[in-house]
Order: structure tokens, then sequence, then C-alpha cells
């Protein structure tokens, strides 16, 4: 058995890397296919078009959004595995500091494009509620 990831596997993670280094500007929504189906605890729809407005809306309202990368791993023919923390502050009068830690799971179709872009957080959706009602330290 190939141990060894694809070139394409290899070449979708290398962007998917810089992306993350980078995020939320200059993303390579070209990696995904038009009918991209994504998932998070608070969204769940289709489309490439629709990823990008969620980009741009963390973009335009969170202050400082940062996306760091702990791991990236490719587990052949068509899947790759991140494991990350989103961070921001919350465009609120107090500015909490908000981090949700969790893990991507992409799938590759048959023309090497992202068709699902599964997240998981390591949180609960009422543990970021939280982080937004607490005062700043």
């Amino acid at each position: 058995m190939n141990a060894e990831p694809s070139q394409v596997l290899r070449t979708v993670a290398e962007r998917l890397r810089q992306d993350y280094a980078q995020f939320p500007a200059h993303q390579s929504y070209d990696l995904y296919a038009a009918d991209v189906q994504f998932e998070d605890p608070l969204n769940r729809f289709q489309g490439v078009q629709k990823y990008q407005k969620m980009i741009g809306f963390i973009d335009r309202w969170f202050i400082d959004p940062t996306l760091d990368l702990h791991e990236l791993i490719c587990h052949d023919p068509d899947q790759i595995q991140t494991h990350w923390t989103l961070s921001w502050v919350a465009p609120l009068p107090w500015k909490p500091g908000i981090a949700i830690s969790g893990w991507t799971d992409y799938r590759l179709n048959a023309e090497g494009q992202i068709c699902a872009h599964i997240d998981h957080w390591h949180c609960s959706r009422l543990d970021v509620l939280k982080q937004v009602l607490a005062p700043r330290r």
C-alpha cells in the first residue's frame, strides 16, 4: 500500500496551508467545487459563493481574525484533515476575545476540488457565547 499522498492531494494541502496563514485574506476559492458542502456547528449550506460570503463576513465584522494551523494530515485518496484555532476580537464595546479550536475534514471530488468542508469544534456553542459575554481581562 502506498503511504505517500497523491500529487493532487499534496498540492491542495499546500494551498490550504497558505490559506490558513493569510486567513481571511486571499483565500483560494478555486480549490472548492461550485457545489461544495459546508458545515460547522452554526451553519450548513452548499455552494462556493455562500462560502465566500461567510469568509467575507468574518473579514468585515471580526477584529483581527486569525486561523492558526496546528496540524494538517493527508488521508489518501481524497481526504485532508486540519487541526486549528480560530480567534478574533468581537466588535462589541467591551471587545471580548474569542477562540475556538477544532478540526476540519475536507473531501476532494474526482476533479481534485474540495467538495466537502466540515468543521468540528472542541467546545460547545454555549462555551463560545460565554466568551462573548465575559468581560475583557
